[in-house]
Formats: structure tokens, C-alpha cells, sequence
């Protein structure tokens, strides 16, 4: 029987998650292709084109792909663990901070279109910016710096800038957005209270733009993610869950605990400890009498 092919943009009948759950796409992927999921067996490759094409916040358990995909739970349970293996899935928490401070763990499903490693996958988990995968080379093109600038003259005439000005003064305005200042918060500072005339834009503009600039933004929060098996549900770190598995569902065994028994020196110091520890205790306890004239 021929697999069905997913690879059509994702239908919008396809439910979403509760809010802040679902599929999460992963950081830095490649462009889409015809042959993303030449890799993979027929039925795994149709399911993977299927969920990506679908939106980050998409539902895509088992319950709800079986009611959306020809295939019953357990061979998409089955297929699922087998994207695991190849690198484009991993299950696990990720704790998230509101509006009013409070955090709390949330359950993450991430999809990468590229196959990752596990080292990569660790990576992610501990909040390190993965290195972009090359791409093909693109025109340059202005920056968004630049092209504030190019587009001052229009809000102030008399801050007109020439081609050689913006490109100076680019890097400038650069690190005011690396410090979390949005273009309006550029323009206020480099066109409140101008002087009339302004016989210099291009100085004038390099004077505000180093005398005003605002603080460093605040260095941002470490990434709280942990991986979880996707057989039994059990977190771990990344490193203990090669394949998105743990050891014990991998077939491995622990190595037996000792049951080498503590000499008897070790077992009576101890019993002493404990019982010296409750006679402070108890006398920590013992309320003091009042002394009485009839006991003098």
C-alpha cells in the first residue's frame, strides 16, 4: 500500500494546543526542500512533512495525529520515537516566567526540519545558541540601522544624511539596538530640542547618538529545559538520553548497588550521634520551673 503523501501546506483544520504547549520549532534550521525526509521510511518521511508544515502551537500527540493522519496510535507512537532516533524530536519541560514574575514548567514538544545530534540537542537544552547551518549566500543588504538613517531626512529635513554619513554612522545606532532600544527610541533622541540651525547633521547625529546612548540591556535569563524519555516520561539530562531515551528503556541495566554491610565501629558511633542529638533535643524541649518560696 503506497503511504500517503503529507507534504501539502498543513490543512487549518488541524487543532492547536492549550496555549504555551504544542509543537515548538527549533533554532536555526535549514530551508525547506523536496527531500528534507529522503532519509527517513516512507510512512516516517510522509508524517514528518506533515508536522512540518504544521504551526508552532499545533496539537501533535499521538490522540490528536490519529484523528487527523490514516495511521491508528501505536504506529504513530511507533513512527514518532523513530523521528526521535533520527534527530528531528525531543519531548521535555521548559520553565517560563509571566508577566507578574511567577514561573512555571511547561511541557515542550521541539521539532527541527534538520536532523540533530545529540550533542546538539544538549546544547539547546542548556540555552546555547546553536551555530547557524551554512546557507546559500545572499545579496547584502542595508541594515536596519542604515536604513534609520537613510530615512531621518524624511522626519527632520535638516538631519539629511549623504550615502558615506549613514554608512559612518551605522555601527552607532547598531549598539543602541543590541541594548534593546527600538527605532522610535532612536528617532526621539536624535530629533527632541534641535538646535536651529543645524549646521552639521552628521556631527550632531554622532554627538547624541554617544552621549545618549542608553545602558547595556540586562544580560538575559539562562534557559531552564530539561529532556524527558520518550518511553517512560522519565527527565534527564541530555547527556543520559542519547536517542531521546533513557538507559533503563534502552535495555541497559544499572550497575547493583554494594550490599557490602557497615562494620559495627561505624554502626555504634552512629546510634551514639543520634541518640546524644535527641537527649539535646528532649532537654531543648523541658520547660523551666519557676522557683517557689517553699523552695527556699
Amino acid at each position: 500500500m503506497a503511504e500517503t503523501d503529507f507534504s501539502a501546506p498543513a490543512l487549518p483544520a488541524h487543532p492547536l494546543a492549550r496555549p504555551g504547549y504544542g509543537k515548538r520549532s527549533a533554532p536555526d534550521q535549514l530551508r525547506r526542500t523536496s527531500h528534507d525526509f529522503a532519509h527517513l521510511p516512507p510512512r516516517e518521511a510522509a508524517i514528518a512533512a506533515y508536522l512540518d508544515r504544521l504551526p508552532d502551537g499545533a496539537d501533535i500527540s499521538v490522540k490528536t495525529l490519529a484523528r487527523q493522519l490514516p495511521y491508528g496510535q501505536c504506529a504513530l507512537r511507533t513512527a514518532l520515537n523513530r523521528l526521535q532516533d533520527a534527530g528531528h524530536l525531543r519531548r521535555g519541560r521548559e520553565c517560563v516566567t509571566a508577566q507578574d514574575g511567577s514561573s512555571r514548567w511547561i511541557t515542550r514538544t521541539w521539532w527541527s526540519r534538520t536532523a540533530r545530534d545529540d550533542d546538539w540537542w544538549s546544547a539547546f537544552t542548556r540555552g546555547d545558541v546553536p551555530e547557524r547551518q551554512p546557507e546559500a549566500p545572499r545579496p547584502p543588504t542595508r541594515s536596519r540601522a542604515h536604513v534609520l538613517l537613510a530615512a531621518l531626512g524624511r522626519t527632520e529635513p535638516v538631519l539629511s544624511l549623504s550615502q558615506t554619513d549613514c554608512a559612518a554612522l551605522a555601527p552607532l545606532v547598531t549598539e543602541w539596538f543590541a541594548r534593546g532600544a527600538s527605532e522610535d527610541d532612536v528617532l526621539r533622541a536624535l530629533t527632541a530640542g534641535l538646535p536651529t540651525p543645524v549646521h552639521h547633521p552628521a556631527a550632531l547625529v554622532r554627538t547624541r547618538l554617544t552621549g545618549k546612548l542608553p545602558p547595556p540591556a540586562p544580560a538575559p535569563r539562562p534557559h531552564l529545559r530539561m529532556l524527558e524519555c520518550a518511553t517512560c516520561g522519565a527527565p534527564g539530562h541530555p547527556e543520559a538520553l542519547p536517542g531521546g531515551r533513557c538507559s533503563a528503556c534502552r535495555g541497559e541495566h544499572a550497575p547493583a548497588r554494594s550490599s557490602t554491610p557497615l562494620p559495627p565501629s561505624m554502626i555504634h558511633a552512629r546510634a551514639a550521634e543520634i541518640r546524644a542529638a535527641m537527649a539535646r533535643r528532649q532537654q531543648e524541649r523541658t520547660p523551666v520551673r519557676p522557683l517557689l518560696r517553699s523552695d527556699l
